[in-house]
C-alpha cells in the first residue's frame, strides 16, 4: 500500500484530438494562471457533459480547499461536503462544500449543538484523517478515523447542512475500537462497520452493525471464512441484503479478491467472477448505481491504478470502463467518489487524492447504461479453489474489442487453436502468479507466527533463570538448613549424654543416702555428726 511519500507516475488527462489550433483557455487555480488548454473542462455544469465513460476536469470557483486525501465526501441534495483529511502528514478540519449546480466551492464554519437530549454534549471537531462520512436523509453521519489524540472507542457525528451544527450523537451497547481506512455502509436502516487499522496499527476484520433506529451498537458472529484483517478496503451493498468488500491491504501486501456477506444468514462466501482480473488496490474508492459497482484509483507495491472499474453485482462481471489510455483522475490512492443524479441521469464526482502529490482537482464521469461484460473474453481456470475468472484479451489497456467474423473455416479452427493455447498459457501464468501471492502470504503468516514464538521464548528464558535462581536460593537455605538441623543433633546427642551422667550420679547419690540411712541406728564412733553433737 502506497505511503504518503511514494511517488508513483501521473496519469495524464491530455486527448489525443486537441490539436495546437484550439484557442487557449485560462483558469485559476491556487492563485496561479494556469493554462488548461490540454484538458477537458467544463464550465456549464455536469449537464454539459456529453461523452460517456470518460473522466472530464471541472473547472470550479471560489477559494479551492487545500490538497488532501483520506478525507470524507457524501453528498446532499445538490452539494457535496467534504471533511478532514491529510496533508503531507498534517490532519486537516475544515469543511468544505462544492455546489455541482454552479460548480462553486465554499467553506463551511460549522459549530457545535448543545441542550439536544439525545446529544452527549457540544462538539469540538478535532482535525482528523481515514474517518467515513454517510448521507441519512438530509443529515451527514461522521465515523471513525484518527485524530493526534486517539480514542478508545468510535465516535459517530451528526452534521446538519441546514444549521450547520455538529452533534455527538449518544450510542448504546458496545462501541467498537477506534479505527482508520475502515468500511462504512448503509444497509437498509443500519450501518455496517467492517475492518480497518486500529491503534498500535493492528488490522481488523470484525464486523459491527449500528441500528440507526434505536442507534445501538451489535457485534454479530459470522459462519463461513471472512475476509482477512485488511483496512483501506471498499464495500457496497446489493439489493438492501448483500454486503460486498473488495480489496484493500495489510502491512506487507495488497488484495484482489471480492468477499460477500449475506446480511439475513452472516454467512461469508467467495462468489464466482467472471470478466477482467483486477489489480491488487488498497486506497480506493467506489459508489454503486443500480446494480453496478464502480470503482476508481487505489494503488499497490508496485504502482498506482488509475484505471475505472465495474462490477456488476448481479452477475459478478468485472470490467473496465477508463483505462490508461482514456481520461482517468490522476489521483491513485485515498480519493472521494460520490454520486450524483440530475433528471435521472446519474454522474461520478471524485475528489482529491494522492498520486505522488496531492490533489484538490474535481473530475466527473457519465457512466453508460451499456452491458458491462466486455467481449473478447479469454475464460481462465479457478485458483486456490475458487470458480473460474474470465480474463479480457489485452486487459492491460483496458479497452473492450469486437471479435471480427472469419468466413474462413481454416482460419476459424487456427483461432480457436490459438485461442486455446493463449488461454491454458495464461491459466498456467494466473495459477503460477496466485500460488505466488500464496506463498507470499503463508510466508508473511509464518514470519508473524516465527515472531511471535520467539517473543514467548524470550519470555519463558526470562522465566526459567528466575526458577533457576529460585531454585538455587532454596538449595542454599535447605543447605542451611540441614546444617542447623545436624548442629541441633549433636547438642542433642550431648544433652542425652549430659542427661545419662546425671542419672547415674543421683542413682549413686541415692545410694549413698541410703547407706547413711541405714547407719544411723548405730552409735557413732569416732567423729562424724554424732560426734559433734554428742
Amino acid at each position: 500500500m502506497a505511503s504518503e511519500k511514494e511517488s508513483r507516475p501521473i496519469i495524464s488527462t491530455s486527448p489525443n484530438s486537441i490539436t495546437s489550433e484550439e484557442p487557449k483557455v485560462v483558469v485559476v487555480e491556487n492563485g496561479k494562471m494556469v493554462d488548461v488548454q490540454d484538458k477537458e473542462i467544463t464550465m456549464e455544469g455536469l449537464r454539459s457533459i456529453t461523452t460517456y465513460d470518460q473522466w472530464t476536469q471541472l473547472i470550479v470557483s471560489g477559494p479551492l480547499p487545500k490538497p488532501r486525501y483520506k478525507h470524507g465526501a457524501a453528498m446532499v441534495q445538490e452539494k457535496m461536503y467534504v471533511l478532514g483529511g491529510n496533508h503531507n502528514g498534517r490532519y486537516l478540519g475544515d469543511m468544505q462544500v462544492l455546489d455541482l449546480k454552479s460548480l462553486s466551492w465554499s467553506k463551511l464554519e460549522a459549530k457545535a449543538q448543545p441542550g439536544s437530549s439525545e446529544l452527549t454534549g457540544t462538539v469540538t471537531l478535532a482535525p482528523y484523517a481515514g474517518h467515513s462520512l454517510v448521507p441519512w436523509g438530509n443529515k451527514i453521519l461522521s465515523l471513525a478515523g484518527h485524530t493526534r489524540e486517539p480514542t478508545e472507542s468510535l465516535t459517530v457525528k451528526e452534521f446538519d447542512p441546514q444549521t450547520c451544527t455538529w452533534s455527538t450523537l449518544r450510542t448504546y451497547g458496545r462501541s467498537p475500537s477506534s479505527r482508520v481506512g475502515q468500511s462504512v455502509t448503509l444497509v437498509g436502516e443500519t450501518l455496517v462497520v467492517f475492518g480497518g487499522e486500529g491503534n498500535g496499527r493492528s488490522l481488523l476484520n470484525d464486523l459491527h452493525i449500528l441500528d440507526l433506529e434505536t442507534m445501538t451498537w451489535d457485534e454479530f458472529e459470522t459462519t463461513c471464512t471472512p475476509p482477512s484483517p485488511r483496512s483501506e478496503h471498499a464495500a457496497a451493498c446489493y439489493d438492501d441484503r448483500y454486503l460486498l468488500i473488495f480489496g484493500g491491504g495489510s502491512h506487507s501486501t495488497c488484495f484482489s479478491d471480492l468477499h460477500l456477506l449475506d446480511m439475513q444468514t452472516m454467512e461469508w462466501s467467495r462468489p464466482e467472477q467472471q470478466g477482467i482480473a483486477p489489480e491488487p488496490r488498497a486506497g480506493h474508492a467506489g459508489v454503486t448505481v443500480g446494480e453496478n459497482w464502480f470503482i476508481t484509483g487505489g494503488g499497490n507495491s508496485k504502482k498506482g491504478v488509475p484505471e475505472t472499474l465495474v462490477l456488476n453485482m448481479s452477475t459478478f462481471v468485472w470490467s473496465v470502463i477508463t483505462g490508461f489510455e482514456g481520461r482517468a483522475p490522476p489521483t491513485s490512492e485515498g480519493s472521494s467518489l460520490v454520486r450524483h443524479t440530475i433528471n435521472g441521469e446519474d454522474f461520478l464526482v471524485s475528489f482529491g487524492g494522492y498520486s505522488g502529490r496531492y490533489s484538490n482537482e474535481v473530475y466527473a464521469l457519465k457512466p453508460s447504461r451499456k452491458p458491462s461484460l466486455p467481449s473478447g473474453q479469454i475464460s481462465e481456470p479457478g485458483t486456490n479453489g475458487l470458480p473460474p475468472i474470465s480474463v479480457a484479451a489485452n486487459s492491460s489497456r483496458g479497452v473492450i474489442f469486437e471479435i471480427e467474423e472469419l468466413q474462413d473455416e481454416k482460419n476459424i479452427k487456427r483461432t480457436g487453436t490459438s485461442q486455446t493455447l493463449l488461454q491454458t498459457v495464461k491459466g498456467e501464468k494466473n495459477q503460477i502468479e496466485e500460488r505466488l501471492n500464496q506463498e507470499e502470504l503463508q510466508s508473511s503468516q509464518l514470519k508473524k507466527e516465527l515472531a511471535i514464538v520467539e517473543n514467548r521464548n524470550v519470555e519463558l528464558t526470562k522465566e526459567l533463570d528466575l526458577a533457576r535462581n529460585r531454585l538455587s536460593a532454596e538449595e542454599a537455605r535447605a543447605s542451611q538448613l540441614e546444617n542447623e538441623v545436624l548442629e541441633l543433633k549433636q547438642r542433642l546427642q550431648k544433652m542425652e549424654a549430659l542427661e545419662k551422667e546425671s542419672e547415674s550420679l543421683q542413682l549413686e547419690k541415692d545410694a549413698e543416702s541410703d547407706d547413711s540411712s541405714s547407719g544411723s541406728n548405730q552409735r557413732p564412733g569416732g567423729g562424724g555428726f554424732w560426734r559433734w553433737n554428742g
